[in-house]
């Protein structure tokens, strides 16, 4: 395909996909980026540089990432005369497989409610991942932070994300509620006047697809334990039929049986120990993950149940300033920080990039360039136990050195090229 603003390079190799469903990743790989709005002008081109000395590092000469900035947000507006979100980004990102982008915000005035939901909506990226993992350096409201090492694999398709909504007092509002009161006998609305209305859609393939994609991933990374969070006990045809539908799923396509609770199911492994799968209730985890986090490893849920659960896990362990994420499906893989693009920073050279390269830890990890992605992590780490930070963790840490961005980088650079 031939493309208006993206120069794809000269050396490189496409990433392809088998028949089978099988990454294959070049030793050259074309890799897509977003700079992004606001701070990422300042963390897009420091992640990379972290990137490409991990790479030398580990591999010299024998593997090297090839970067094509395709565009989204306010560069792509100036680039194609005020579009925010260029069709051709979406076919390059589908063309190269990988792609990390920088955070982005949203138009005034109108136009997508949010880029980063529209890019995932657009392509179908059904997986939201969360790894959340304490680091003893940072700043916690827990006294042993390093237990929490949870993996949240949320949907990103379904539930009342969806943003099917009528406003309180609208025709379409007041279509909806007599259908309702009328036509279906919903007798349970305390108050039918000025009453706003949303869709709450859990479908089984929805929730087959997420379920069938957190076992495989559990399974792959020999987890101890995949714990499927819902709110069934009252929600019981949305929330309860997730659970169902994923714990049928377990059943028939992995040969999971029943545990000896009753309540659970196990996948047994040769030569490890069995994959247990639990099952909790949604506000039942979200205390047991702050008092007993190390019994988790993988959960997988839906849409809003995945978003209060991963923000108050981040909050445990340093703030959404530090945590990364991936947006998925079986084809694409896009990785993100978490954090916004922080306009008032932007361009001083002061934003914490962290999270942007954390992102690129879990880029470089589902490569299966693991090498390069424990240096990258390794070098984070130690830098952040030297009290050595960016200026939003300083007032968290006792006798710290405040870096601006840039040197921040240079010092964990510095880190990965230590003999």
């Amino acid at each position: 395909m031939q493309y208006q603003h993206i120069s794809i390079p000269s050396e490189g190799e496409q990433i392809n996909i088998d028949g089978q469903g099988r990454w294959h990743i070049p030793d050259n790989p074309i890799i897509v980026f977003i700079e992004g709005d606001g701070v990422g002008q300042d963390i897009t081109p420091i992640m990379r540089q972290i990137v490409n000395s991990a790479v030398a590092h580990c591999y010299g000469t024998s593997r090297k990432i090839h970067w094509m900035e395709v565009y989204n947000g306010e560069k792509a507006a100036r680039l194609y005369d005020g579009d925010w979100f260029p069709q051709e980004t979406i076919h390059a990102v589908r063309q190269f497989k990988i792609a990390i982008k920088g955070p982005l915000t949203t138009p005034l005035g109108g136009g997508f409610r949010s880029l980063n939901v529209a890019l995932r909506h657009e392509m179908d990226l059904f997986v939201n991942m969360r790894p959340i993992k304490g680091y003893s350096a940072l700043p916690s409201p827990l006294k042993q932070p390093e237990k929490t090492n949870i993996v949240v694999i949320r949907d990103s398709s379904e539930d009342v994300y969806s943003g099917i909504e009528w406003q309180a007092g609208s025709v379409e509002a007041e279509k909806v509620l007599d259908f309702l009161c009328q036509e279906m006998g919903v007798t349970r609305l305390r108050f039918d006047q000025q009453c706003a209305i949303g869709i709450k859609n859990i479908s089984k393939e929805g929730a087959e697809r997420l379920m069938r994609y957190a076992v495989e991933y559990a399974l792959e990374h020999k987890s101890e334990s995949l714990t499927v969070v819902h709110k069934g006990n009252v929600l019981k045809f949305t929330e309860g039929a997730f659970k169902r539908w994923g714990f049928d799923l377990a059943k028939r396509e992995f040969g999971a049986k029943e545990h000896d609770n009753g309540r659970w199911l196990v996948i047994e492994r040769d030569q490890q120990p069995p994959l247990i799968i639990k099952e909790v209730i949604a506000d039942n985890m979200l205390q047991q993950a702050l008092m007993t986090p190390e019994q988790f490893d993988v959960v997988v849920t839906t849409n809003q149940n995945g978003d209060y659960l991963a923000d108050m896990l981040t909050a445990q362990v340093g703030g959404i300033g530090i945590m990364p994420a991936a947006n998925l499906n079986n084809d694409v893989a896009f990785f993100e920080p978490t954090h916004g693009p922080f306009e008032r920073i932007a361009g001083k050279n002061s934003a914490n990039p962290s999270s942007s390269i954390l992102s690129a830890v879990m880029m470089l990890r589902f490569m299966n360039w693991h090498e390069a992605a424990h240096a990258i992590e390794s070098a984070l780490s130690a830098t952040l136990a030297a009290n050595e930070v960016t200026f939003d963790l300083e007032s968290h840490m006792q006798s710290s050195t405040i870096l601006s961005c840039s040197d921040f980088a240079k010092k964990i650079i510095e880190r990965i090229e230590q003999p």
